[in-house]
């Protein structure tokens, strides 16, 4: 541990001098190999501080994968099924609970998770260090490392793989401060805990029930936007972020990104993607890629003749945009939270459109009436929480 660290520069290259240091005491950190700059640093930070409560909250393993200050997915350790296991591609890997978790929250959204930061809530394990290894990633954080997983992770990116550790009893003081040209913001840390039953003491739609899984879920949902630049939307499903909107001005274009994501991770599903015939050898980079295009209204990018034969060995079938809309509407059980309140039913509307059955949003715009209405249109389940989950 040291009082401060020097880093290489800030957010950009010409941003110098740069550094992170505590005002009293040592740093609650370790970088263990590596050379992690400010903004890996803002990303790991950010990040424990997610799955460390999500594990105080749901008592399972949990992991993040984030991108510039905001997750691109979350989760907790559940297992696998063997459709996951294959759009996640981890058919013959031996699995634990924290690489399950991980790897839940590394395929909500893998274009996005490209040069990730990762998270973890627990001592990283051998599965999950050889996850890791697999994948173009940029660092992780976890309160320790066992000796298999170390001696992976410090030989991953010729040696500079970005490794830190950090005591998992820290606590950072109540105030917190940053400057902005020149001058110094203070505000109390958001301690507030988004893990009781009091998150579902008002719920105004005509649907009261929310199961025990769609409660872990809308907390899960909760929990990651209180660490996601606001604008956000989360939707969640069976113990994973599938879609997250981040940092948009407008609520609604936070549900539709958030939306169109969780429909890719659906639709990455669907059984022509998952019998999608495949050069050897392709790079998983390009196999991403390849799957967010081919499912997309810009599919003859891929498919047209003299490309495809770099991805495919015989010329797939058009995914159709009516195949689409019946494979999506299979899609059921989905949990959204926000980060405020939805201002018109056109976010339901939309989030209608995902599977979505249960939300959970802060309450108190002046069309809450008509928020209300269009979840009993559908059969919705809403919780007013009261709580709102800015984060800047």
């Amino acid at each position: 541990m040291a009082k401060e660290l020097e880093l290489k520069y800030g957010c950009n290259p010409n941003q110098k001098p740069a550094r992170i240091f505590m005002q009293e005491g040592e740093l609650p950190i370790e970088v263990l190999n590596g050379r992690p700059g400010y903004i890996n640093f803002l990303d790991a930070l950010n990040g424990w501080q997610l799955v460390k409560e999500l594990k105080e909250a749901t008592g399972l393993p949990a992991a993040t994968s984030f991108k510039h200050v905001s997750p691109a997915g979350a989760a907790i350790g559940l297992e696998l099924d063997d459709t996951m296991k294959k759009i996640y591609f981890v058919d013959n890997l031996p699995l634990s609970p924290l690489a399950n978790a991980y790897i839940r929250a590394r395929g909500a959204d893998r274009m996005s998770s490209y040069g990730d930061f990762i998270a973890l809530s627990d001592v990283c394990d051998e599965a999950t260090a050889r996850f890791i290894n697999r994948e173009v990633s940029d660092g992780v954080i976890a309160p320790g490392y066992t000796d298999e997983a170390l001696e992976i992770l410090k030989n991953k990116r010729k040696g500079t793989y970005n490794v830190i550790k950090i005591d998992p009893e820290y606590r950072p003081a109540p105030i917190e401060r940053k400057d902005v040209f020149g001058i110094t913001f203070e505000q109390g840390r958001n301690e507030i805990k988004l893990n009781g039953d009091d998150l579902f003491a008002n719920i105004p739609t005509q649907n009261k029930n929310f199961p025990e899984s769609a409660r872990r879920d809308l907390m899960i949902a909760l929990i990651t936007l209180k660490y996601t630049q606001s604008n956000s939307v989360c939707y969640v499903k069976d113990g994973q972020a599938i879609g997250i909107g981040a940092g948009q001005q407008s609520r609604i274009h936070c549900t539709r990104l958030a939306g169109n994501k969780a429909d890719i991770w659906y639709l990455r599903q669907h059984p022509k993607v998952l019998n999608l015939p495949w050069v050897e050898k392709i790079r998983r980079a390009d196999r991403d890629n390849t799957i967010d295009v081919y499912i997309s209204d810009e599919h003859d990018d891929v498919l047209a003749d003299g490309v495809w034969q770099q991805f495919f060995t015989e010329k797939p079938e058009v995914l159709t945009r009516e195949e689409k809309r019946a494979w999506l509407d299979t899609l059921k059980g989905v949990a959204l939270g926000s980060d405020a309140f939805f201002p018109f039913g056109d976010n339901i509307e939309r989030a209608h459109k995902s599977g979505v059955e249960y939300i959970a949003q802060a309450g108190g715009s002046v069309r809450d009436d008509h928020v209300i209405a269009t979840c009993d249109k559908y059969g919705i389940a809403m919780a007013f929480t009261g709580i709102r989950l800015f984060h800047h």
